[in-house]
């Protein structure tokens, strides 16, 4: 049996949701592998809805297993929270069902408090983050200082542990005038919380091994998307980890030989949430009726998402550096009605045509779209179940897109059912 990667194609925000709640019916095990709870998706299982930012997919489903990998950054609180959420809906939340990786960095007061001080100390220049600490626990994990969650199990390295981060971030906290901590204070709230979580711990790279040895389906769900990874993305306005599909095998300790299929979520347009560059953005009326027919605010923040057209130069790109075998293709629905609709297929930058979106920022910003023109089509594709169902300027438009980013379909979804997806090509039978 294959085991399966999904990843965003785009800028996060794809649709993710639905498809992975889709495969993981199919699947035996669901792991998530990087982000934090700045990540959200929503699935409609049921009739029942379930708003997940930091738990796997898997966890509403009683027969999987689930697993939070050492990629992930985890807010202990957050983390708590979001289990009695679920639990208050009816589902079953315990360490049969739910493992997280015992060296899994956590997410701590300071870290929130860090991040919301340097995004108003930017002023104009803000990245845009979430403001929840995502970014300084990955700094500190990658500076040797976090404190992770094996560390709950021993109170004196976890002072130590603490101390240690307040040096740091006490003294960021201190130059941007906010109050500092105590690591009194955060160690007996830790201490508290240690027995509500320190049940789910686990070696998770073994239980994967042995999932694996057992031809058990594993499905890795990724969070954000490609052109947000910390090295591929359109940096700095990125995430703070490696979202693209090789980061499945180091944030869960899984053999990348072990990685089948690569899907790669991807919306039939464009969105971003927060500051960046945007090339096919629409600031006009356009725009606006993207955002409104596809419902684009953020899951987590509830902040308005940008819309514009679908770039196929940086959607190939992200499809490269990804390894992306097949795509899903989200929210066709949106374009509906629409007597054209545009496609980027190059930029022009300071009189120079690219086929690449340029790493500098500067000519990220300068970037113009060149598009290509396609008709549109009257008729309704929501709820589509077939290729047939579909209007033929559609299919054209799926088709054309296959060809700019060199990737084909997998799969198309054509409204937030989980039932209206067309299949073609079930990333779990390669």
């Amino acid at each position: 049996m294959a085991n399966v990667v999904v990843v965003g194609s785009q800028w996060g925000d794809e649709g993710k949701g639905k498809i992975v709640d889709w495969l993981s019916e199919r699947a035996d095990v669901v792991v998530r592998f990087q982000g934090g709870h700045n990540a959200g998706h929503t699935l409609v299982i049921g009739g029942e809805v379930f708003k997940l930012s930091l738990l796997p997919s898997g966890v509403v489903r009683s027969n999987k297993l689930s697993i939070i990998g050492n990629g992930v950054v985890v807010d202990p609180w957050a983390l708590v929270e979001e289990i009695d959420r679920i639990r208050a809906q009816g589902v079953e939340v315990t360490p049969e069902r739910l493992r997280i990786a015992e060296s899994v960095a956590l997410i701590l007061p300071m870290h929130g408090a860090v991040d919301r001080a340097r995004e108003a100390a930017k002023g104009d220049n803000k990245i845009g983050t979430t403001g929840r600490g995502i970014g300084p626990a990955y700094e500190d994990k990658i500076g040797r200082r976090a404190v992770r969650l094996c560390d709950l199990t021993d109170p004196n390295l976890l002072r130590l542990r603490v101390e240690g981060l307040l040096v740091h971030n006490n003294a960021l906290l201190r130059g941007l005038g906010q109050p500092e901590f105590t690591a009194s204070e955060i160690v007996e709230s830790l201490l508290a919380l240690a027995p509500r979580i320190l049940p789910f711990a686990d070696r998770v790279w073994q239980s994967l091994d042995a999932a694996r040895r057992g031809s058990r389906r594993i499905l890795f769900e990724g969070a954000q998307g490609v052109m947000l990874d910390v090295d591929h993305g359109t940096y700095p306005y990125v995430t703070s980890s490696n979202t693209v599909a090789g980061s499945a095998a180091a944030g869960s300790g899984m053999s990348p030989a072990a990685l089948d299929f690569v899907l790669g979520i991807t919306k039939a347009y464009t969105t971003r949430v927060g500051s960046g560059p945007f090339p096919t953005e629409l600031t006009d009326e356009t725009g606006e009726l993207l955002g409104a027919r596809g419902r684009e605010f953020g899951v987590v923040t509830g902040r308005k998402r940008r819309c514009g057209w679908f770039d196929a130069v940086m959607v190939r790109q992200a499809a490269k550096v990804a390894g992306i075998n097949g795509i899903a293709l989200t929210k066709l629905d949106v374009l509906d009605g629409f007597d054209e609709l545009k496609i980027c297929v190059g930029y022009e930058v300071d009189g120079e045509r690219l086929d690449y979106l340029p790493a500098q920022p500067s000519r990220q910003a300068e970037a113009r779209p060149v598009y290509e023109t396609i008709p549109g089509w009257p008729e309704s594709t929501m709820g589509a179940r077939s290729w047939a169902e579909l209007p033929a300027a559609a299919v054209k438009y799926i088709r054309r897109l296959e060809e700019l980013i060199e990737v084909p379909v997998a799969m198309l979804s054509t409204s937030p059912e989980r039932d209206d997806t067309i299949l073609v090509r079930d990333p779990f039978a390669d």
